[in-house]
C-alpha cells in the first residue's frame, strides 16, 4: 500500500520544504532591502549568508532527494524493483543531515530568541522539525529502499566537513548584516567571539556534531541494511 502513495508524500514534502525556504528567503531579503545600514542592505552578503546555513543547505538537498525519489518511484512501476544505488546514497545523505539538523536545533538552538520579523515561525518549524521527521520516516518506512555498504557512512561526512571549513574560513571576511560586527557565524556555537567562548569550545562543538553526524549516518545505513539484503 505504501508503494502507491509514498511517492506523492515525498513530492508533497519536497514542495513544502521549497515553500518554507522561499518564504524565509523572501523575508530575509525584504528585511535587507529595508535596512538603513550599508552592511545590512548588502544583498549579495545577505543572500550568501542565507544559503550558508547548514539548515538551509540540508533542506535544499532533502527537497531535491525527495522530489527525485518521488519521480523515480512514479516512473518505475514495478514494486519489486528497489531504488538504484545513487538514489539510495542521495536519500541517505539527505536523511542524515536532516536528522542532525532536527537534533541540533531542538537540543542547542530551540531556546535562543530570534529577532522579531526576521524569522517566519511556520517556515522555522517546517525546516527544523517537519522535514527532519519526514526524512526519518522515509528511512524507517519508505518502500523499495536499497541497503547500502558501510562505506556510505564516511561519504555522508564529506559535506559537513567541507561546510565547517567553509564557515570558519569565511566568518572573519565579512561584516555581519544584522550587527555590523567584523565577523558572521551562522550559529552561536561556532562563534569564538562570544563571552566565554573560544576556538577551543568551537572545536569541541565541531567534534561533538561530527560524532552526531557519524552516528546518524550509521543509523541510516544500519536501518537500510536491515530492510533490504542487497548492498551497493
Amino acid at each position: 500500500m505504501t508503494t502507491t502513495w509514498w511517492p506523492y508524500a515525498r513530492l508533497a514534502a519536497s514542495a513544502l520544504a521549497v515553500a518554507a525556504i522561499v518564504g524565509q528567503l523572501s523575508t530575509t531579503l525584504s528585511n535587507a532591502l529595508a535596512s538603513e545600514t550599508e552592511w545590512g542592505g548588502h544583498i549579495p552578503t545577505v543572500a550568501t549568508n542565507f544559503f550558508s546555513f547548514f539548515t538551509i543547505e540540508s533542506n535544499v538537498l532533502a527537497a531535491v532527494a525527495l522530489a527525485v525519489g518521488g519521480v523515480w518511484a512514479l516512473r518505475q512501476k514495478d514494486a519489486a524493483v528497489t531504488e538504484p544505488g545513487w538514489l539510495s546514497v542521495l536519500l541517505a545523505c539527505a536523511s542524515t543531515y536532516m536528522i542532525v539538523t532536527g537534533v541540533v536545533y531542538n537540543l542547542l538552538l530551540r531556546g535562543i530568541p530570534l529577532p522579531q520579523g526576521a524569522t517566519l515561525p511556520w517556515s522555522n518549524e517546517v525546516l527544523h522539525v517537519v522535514i527532519p521527521i519526514v526524512m526519518l520516516a522515509d528511512v524507517l518506512f519508505a518502500p523499495r529502499r536499497r541497503a547500502l555498504a558501510w562505506s556510505t557512512v564516511p561519504i555522508g561526512a564529506i559535506f559537513p566537513i567541507v561546510w565547517v571549513v567553509y564557515t570558519l574560513l569565511r566568518a572573519n571576511l565579512i561584516v555581519a548584516p544584522a550587527t555590523g560586527e567584523s565577523w558572521w557565524y551562522p550559529y552561536p556555537f561556532l562563534n569564538p567571539n562570544l563571552p566565554g567562548a573560544s576556538y577551543g569550545t568551537v572545536a569541541l562543538y565541531v567534534v561533538a556534531i561530527a560524532a552526531v553526524i557519524i552516528a546518524a549516518a550509521s543509523f541510516v545505513v544500519w536501518i537500510g541494511r536491515r530492510r533490504d539484503v542487497r548492498t551497493s
